[in-house]
């Protein structure tokens, strides 16, 4: 799929990616969402398909932060506070950590729930205000909501479809 360049883009990018992430994540037996069989976000580390979704429920909450700290006229750490660019991958470990205490179908809600929040929030901004200038540095506002939700689910749903096949899972 393109790369979105406008509000409808984007919502229908969002949802294409993140209805095929659910199909894939339906197909998994829920006794092997907690094998950490999958290569982590960190170089050397292994991760769950449960991770795997703490990490996509992480994002989708913290770009939610972003947008509650600007509208509120708060500064905006990026990507988190206390983290920075090139220390992803211990972002990661953190956002596996932060979830860690939800079953995995809480967390399935969660993410549900946070997408949910964003495609509202795209919804309540027009083409303008979402591609129009630059939000953070030089990218704009719809293009960091899609660098953290339809992009990272389409690239969980092909990890995901890799383990399956390498795991005997149909």
């Amino acid at each position: 799929m393109a790369v979105p360049d406008g509000k409808d883009a984007l919502l229908e990018a969002i949802d294409d990616a993140y209805a095929r992430l659910m199909r894939e994540l339906a197909t998994i037996p829920a006794d092997r969402t907690g094998e950490k069989t999958l290569d982590g976000h960190a170089k050397g580390t292994r991760m769950s398909v449960r991770d795997l979704v703490a990490y996509l429920t992480g994002w989708n909450e913290l770009v939610l932060k972003w947008h509650t700290r600007r509208d509120a006229g708060e500064p905006v750490d990026f990507p988190e506070t206390g983290y920075k660019w090139n220390q992803l991958g211990a972002l990661a470990q953190k956002f596996y950590a932060d979830y860690d205490g939800l079953s995995f179908e809480q967390l399935l809600q969660r993410l549900a729930q946070a997408k949910d929040r964003l495609v509202a929030l795209i919804e309540r901004h027009d083409d303008a205000a979402l591609y129009g200038t630059p939000w953070y540095e030089s990218y704009t506002m719809g293009r960091m909501i899609q660098f953290n939700t339809s992009s990272p689910y389409a690239n969980a749903r092909g990890r995901l479809r890799t383990w399956k096949k390498a795991n005997g899972i149909a």
